[in-house]
């Protein structure tokens, strides 16, 4: 249930002009609403194809390599543009660019259901993409742009919350699409979200912009998607291909060249689209950084753990998806309620709270999941990491928006959720690289007396092996043993890696955010900062 928030009440004014009068507690409650509807439709598409490989491959006639294309070049476009588009939002008004971002991302996702070849799929997952970037970073400068100081915070809370469990959402809608109907179904959730966001934003959302009078910087505006694209485009390319491959090299050299230039054309343009010396504020800077390092430990998590479920314990994909409700029950009214532990003790006490709490976890992941535990092995660290996201991702959301005047939360908006997909692209191919490292190792003894048509599978991964068992009748048994034991093995590698990037994040927590809370205070927040 949405709880009672007051929101302020004109239309198309700058944010800095206005009368932050108290409206009906209502409105508020559909205005947050109608800004995580939007939200989940996006996150929930990031992850909702990875159960579906499998059909698609079949009907569509795709490719391996076509498949990752259509489920990361959504990621990369989304990541690519989300500066540039806040940008946008701020400076022409950020209702219109939501609507017209719900409108894209729903059309998008109708092509996709009625889809027929590859091609079609992959050119709806990029529009999708272009239609998501319109749609994340407006919803949380809306809600920033809406609510009145005293009732921001909760509002933040809330839509953090959705935020991190969107992706389990995702998942477990589309497992049961695909368990009881057909995959394009999978794109029916989505379609739904962004009718109900649209009716209810025409009806309740107020357009805010920034009253700016200089030219708008498309230069940094094409340099900063470059960067963005490139680098994302490395990182999910290289585990799968190899980190010398072309591909791989070009997006890597190609993200560090356009940052460089990035770098270089903001500090000499008068009118920035993103003042690098806002990074010199510390909150931001530690909201940033624990954000993104909070999100690779979670996405990497969510990559390794689905595995583990159904190749290990044998687990359908709806079964392993319903296997992460529990961390999303715990983890959203903790993320809406951190804000009053933050109002107690301190922000940096929190997020150092909240951030050794997932370490904890991931430690816990490590020690006690084994096959012979199952699921019980789980649920200890589950838990853990659920609670600690929960703590940590809101108090770092709040971090980076007040830490720019309300006339900049399209950029600020941007910023996090660049923090966000950032680092769920580095967790899934760090710990997706520690996963496939320790596979390989484990399963190489029992994989060199294989006959060399099937060694190969069964190097290639679990889910090759599991494939190629059957093959080899009574030692199918044993090979399918040899590989379970091998990906725990490998698992286990992953779970120290993830408790270390988590630690990481307790180091930059403790040294970064300031003591007390992080507040905006108008002139204050303002100054320096335009």
């Amino acid at each position: 249930m949405i709880p009672d928030l007051s929101v302020d009440g004109t239309d198309d004014v700058a944010p800095e002009k206005r009368d932050l009068a108290p409206a009906a507690p209502a409105r508020g409650r559909l205005i947050l609403l109608a800004m995580c509807l939007a939200l989940v439709a996006v996150v929930a598409s990031v992850s909702g194809l990875n159960v579906a490989q499998g059909e698609l491959a079949v009907d569509l006639g795709a490719s391996q390599n076509t498949l990752l294309w259509i489920i990361n070049g959504y990621t990369l476009v989304l990541a690519a543009l989300l500066l540039p588009i806040g940008a946008v939002g701020d400076r022409w008004g950020r209702k219109p660019v939501l609507l017209g971002g719900l409108t894209v991302f729903a059309v998008a996702n109708v092509v996709a259901a009625f889809a027929e070849n590859s091609a079609t799929m992959l050119a709806a997952r990029l529009l999708g993409g272009v239609g998501a970037a319109m749609i994340m970073p407006v919803t949380l400068s809306i809600i920033t742009s809406s609510f009145p100081d005293a009732e921001r915070p909760r509002a933040v809370g809330i839509w953090a919350a959705f935020a991190g469990a969107g992706g389990i959402m995702g998942l477990f809608f589309s497992s049961a699409m695909i368990d009881w109907f057909t995959w394009p179904w999978v794109f029916a959730m989505p379609v739904a979200l962004c009718l109900a966001s649209f009716v209810l934003s025409v009806r309740v959302v107020d357009n805010s912009r920034e009253p700016a009078h200089h030219r708008f910087d498309l230069g940094g505006s094409v340099l900063s998607a470059l960067a963005i694209g490139g680098l994302i485009l490395a990182i999910h390319e290289g585990p799968e291909h190899g980190w010398t491959a072309p591909l791989t090299l070009v997006g890597l050299i190609g993200g560090v060249v356009m940052t460089a230039g990035f770098i270089g054309w903001e500090q000499r343009v008068e009118h920035p689209l993103l003042d690098l010396s806002v990074f010199r504020e510390r909150a931001l800077a530690a909201g940033s950084l624990t954000l993104m390092l909070v999100f690779a430990v979670m996405f990497g998590l969510f990559l390794a753990l689905v595995q583990f479920l159904q190749a290990v314990l044998g687990y359908s994909a709806l079964r392993a998806s319903a296997g992460l409700l529990p961390m999303a029950l715990l983890m959203m009214p903790l993320s809406s309620a951190s804000p009053a532990m933050v109002r107690r003790i301190g922000t940096r006490a929190v997020l150092v709270l909240g951030i050794s709490l997932l370490a904890a976890g991931m430690v816990a992941m490590a020690l006690f999941s084994t096959m012979e535990r199952g699921y019980f092995g789980v649920v200890p660290g589950l838990l853990m990491i659920a609670v600690g996201a929960g703590l940590a991702m809101t108090p770092s959301t709040i971090a980076i928006t007040e830490s720019l005047p309300q006339e900049r939360q399209g950029v600020a908006s941007a910023i996090n959720d660049t923090a966000r997909e950032l680092g769920g692209a580095l967790g899934v191919a760090l710990l997706g690289s520690m996963l496939s490292t320790g596979y390989r190792h484990g399963i190489s003894e029992a994989a060199a007396a294989l006959p060399d048509p099937v060694r190969a599978p069964v190097e290639q991964g679990i889910g090759s092996a599991l494939a190629v068992a059957p093959q080899l009748g009574e030692a199918g048994g044993a090979i399918v043993l040899a590989a379970r034991q091998a990906f725990v093995d490998g698992w286990h590698s992953a779970m120290w890696a993830g408790a270390a990037v988590a630690l990481a994040g307790v180091v930059v927590a403790w040294r970064l955010t300031p003591t007390g809370t992080v507040a905006r205070s108008g002139d204050e927040a303002e100054h320096g900062r335009r």
